[in-house]
């Protein structure tokens, strides 16, 4: 990474996402006293312009004011952000689009957006000095974990369902991380993790710290910035842990108290989750501000949407709400037809996650929800190259 130019981050302090209350961002944090997400906020105003930005390299770090990470030496990157926002040309012409385009976050470090979440995490753990990092996962996170904490010469320890492809078990392997099999869901490892967990021990679960929600929301910066800070009329993302949604939500937030996005416009916000287990669907269909935890999800080809309970399931609620969104939930046949229409038609080979995006874009514009002249942006959280064993 080549070396940033002397930027102050604006990070200011946390506040928990329910009560408001603030805690100090100079001590260790977790979740809140009500356990509930700790969010980062910052000192933002309208005296930072978009120009800022000009000639700094090309990842998530140019955002670097409005990241939590205080002092440079502390960074572990490995060049994750700035993915491609590309024009889906073929498909906006098959299906009638206006405009539509995929942000492909495959092309991150690990091969998944997760890359940005850890980097962030594990950037302010060894600003901590924190030595050991422990999380549950599905895949993806572990890997990225995995690898992050092997660039800042820490150590990592991994619970992960037993029926998770063997790519990415061998994957955190090969980061050096220790990897611990557990019968069930991620919901399962998580319980066997706080039953073992060491006391120096620091636990990455989702929106269980309040930093890999700032890695994530880097994304929303991109978008605006790829699109020439005119968002589009709706972002579908798929949702497990959410914490992308809320991140993304996040960012439109913090662009607007910057003056660089007008005021008053943001996108509708699709969540999109597995049939096999989409409790923020159900929740959206009863038209509750929380999600109940999902009982005996079934196996499905998309591992990241296998997440019963999420963390911050009041925070996702809470977007759909804010920006008049929808969740929809889709089965592994119709992500099996997306994979391949998506790959024969535009030549990208998505993750599960990614093509379930797609049949629910599908489906919103075939019921007149997506309207005739409005934009469309899909995030792709993954490369399909690593559930090539799944499908």
């Amino acid at each position: 990474m080549e070396t940033l130019p002397a930027l102050k981050s604006l990070y200011s302090h946390l506040h928990c996402s329910k009560s408001g209350q603030v805690y100090d961002k100079n001590e260790v944090q977790t979740y809140s006293l009500l356990h509930k997400p700790l969010v980062a906020q910052y000192q933002l105003g309208d005296f930072l312009k978009p120009s800022i930005l000009e000639g700094r390299e090309n990842t998530m770090w140019r955002y670097r004011e409005f990241l939590p990470i205080e002092k440079d030496e502390n960074i572990v990157s490995l060049g994750e952000g700035m993915t491609p926002l590309l024009p889906l040309n073929q498909l906006k012409t098959k299906f009638g689009f206006e405009q539509l385009w995929l942000k492909d976050e495959a092309l991150n470090p690990t091969g998944s957006f997760k890359a940005r979440g850890l980097s962030m995490a594990i950037s302010k753990a060894k600003e901590f000095g924190i030595k050991t990092c422990v999380i549950p996962t599905a895949g993806n996170a572990g890997g990225a974990m995995s690898a992050y904490c092997a660039k800042a010469g820490m150590k990592a320890v991994v619970y992960m369902p037993e029926q998770t492809p063997a790519l990415f078990k061998k994957e955190c392997e090969f980061f050096g991380a220790k990897v611990i099999e557990v019968k069930g869901t991620i919901a399962d490892c998580a319980q066997l993790m706080q039953k073992e967990k060491q006391t120096d021990w620091f636990d990455v679960s989702t929106m269980k710290e309040p930093f890999r929600l700032e890695g994530k929301k880097t994304m929303g910066y991109e978008i605006a910035e790829q699109m020439s800070w005119e968002l589009p009329d709706v972002i579908i993302y798929p949702t497990g842990g959410g914490t992308g949604l809320i991140g993304i939500w996040k960012a439109f937030q913090e662009l607007e108290q910057l003056g660089w996005i007008p005021k008053g416009f943001r996108p509708r916000m699709v969540a999109v989750q597995s049939d096999a287990c989409d409790p923020v669907v159900q929740a959206y269909q009863k038209r509750i501000d929380y999600t109940p935890s999902f009982k005996d999800p079934r196996p499905t080809i998309a591992n990241g949407l296998r997440v019963p309970k999420a963390f911050g399931d009041e925070m996702i609620m809470s977007v759909l709400e804010q920006s008049r969104g929808r969740a929809v939930s889709i089965s592994d046949k119709q992500i099996q037809a997306g994979i391949e229409e998506i790959a024969q038609i535009e030549g990208l080979l998505l993750s599960p996650e990614g093509a379930a995006v797609w049949m629910a874009c599908r489906e919103l514009k075939e019921s007149n929800w997506i309207g005739e002249n409005e934009s469309v942006v899909l995030l792709n959280t993954g490369s399909m190259y690593k559930y090539m064993e799944n499908v």
